[in-house]
């Protein structure tokens, strides 16, 4: 399956939040929260801030997508348990997890300090295995397993659908099996928190450097053009592409850095634009990368 198909929007607010008494607590909280963070919100009807807060705090819970559960108390009916941990004022807030009070506050509090209440909460149980799985994605990937791969970075994103690493890696994985306009079709589309990622720039490099790759012409004839005549920048640029595409990737840094230094403003600095475009495909930590940019970098500041 390598459609990205209808993406889960999280779990649905009723397995999120809940309503919970002195008979559930137990379950609803002190059980459930060995295995994720729970909130417990002690409210009343006839309170004014809880009617702020209360709606805050389930609007972060449900956009951390199942990271965090929220347990709504009544303190007018269930008293008991309002007692047992000290409640004197509503609203007052509690963070369960493996069982036991980690975090509280009390009062309404702005938006920005409950989202990060939330997501502080939410970072101790970790990504949920998502880390992992990506890495086994990659792995999958590296292998020639592209399906497979695909599958489980669509996976992740029915979880996490800002998630630039899986993202970038559903895109990949068209990439690897020739979808190139299924490839461009997710990029359009891509979230826009994630949209000017590192990893979904990345991916639009390496989309480009395989569009480039089906007209490229045959090494042999390409380098025996330039050097019968040096000075043709064209045939030089038509050959770093060659060798691109066919996984030459070293030699046509060289061949484009040679261009630059050559004639750096042929065609609109094209031979710069174009070691952009590989860079950018590239991991930053790559050893071609950072050998060619400090080459180019020589160059330019020469």
């Amino acid at each position: 399956m390598l459609e990205m198909g209808n993406a889960a929007n999280g779990a649905a607010a009723a397995d999120l939040i809940r309503d919970v008494t002195e008979a559930t607590f137990m379950a609803e909280v002190i059980d459930l929260s060995q295995t994720v963070p729970v909130i417990v919100d002690f409210w009343a009807p006839w309170c004014g801030p809880c009617k702020t807060l209360g709606p805050m705090l389930e609007a972060e819970v449900i956009r951390a997508k199942g990271k965090v559960r929220m347990a709504k108390v009544n303190v007018d009916e269930n008293q008991m348990i309002a007692g047992q941990l000290r409640v004197q004022s509503i609203p007052t807030v509690y963070a369960f997890w493996q069982g036991r009070p980690v975090d509280a506050f009390q009062g309404a509090l702005p938006g920005s300090q409950i989202k990060d209440f939330v997501e502080k909460l939410a970072a101790l149980a970790g990504d949920g295995g998502l880390g992992e799985a990506m890495d086994a994605a990659d792995a999958m990937l590296a292998e020639g397993a592209v399906a497979d791969a695909a599958e489980t970075f669509a996976a992740i994103l029915a979880e996490e659908p800002e998630n630039a690493r899986a993202y970038s890696g559903l895109v990949r994985s068209h990439l690897a099996l020739g979808n190139l306009d299924q490839a461009e079709g997710l990029l359009s589309a891509a979230p826009a928190g994630i949209a000017k990622s590192q990893e979904l720039e990345a991916a639009r490099a390496q989309l480009e450097l395989a569009r480039q790759a089906a007209d490229a012409g045959p090494v042999a004839e390409l380098e025996a053009t330039v050097a019968a005549n040096p000075a043709d920048p064209q045939a030089r640029f038509d050959l770093a592409l060659a060798l691109h595409a066919s996984g030459q990737v070293d030699a046509a840094v060289d061949q484009l850095l040679e261009l630059f230094r050559r004639d750096r403003d042929w065609n609109d600095g094209a031979a710069k634009t174009q070691l952009f475009t590989i860079f950018d495909a590239l991991k930053p930590t790559d050893a071609i990368v950072l050998k060619g940019r400090r080459k180019l970098s020589s160059m330019i500041f020469a």
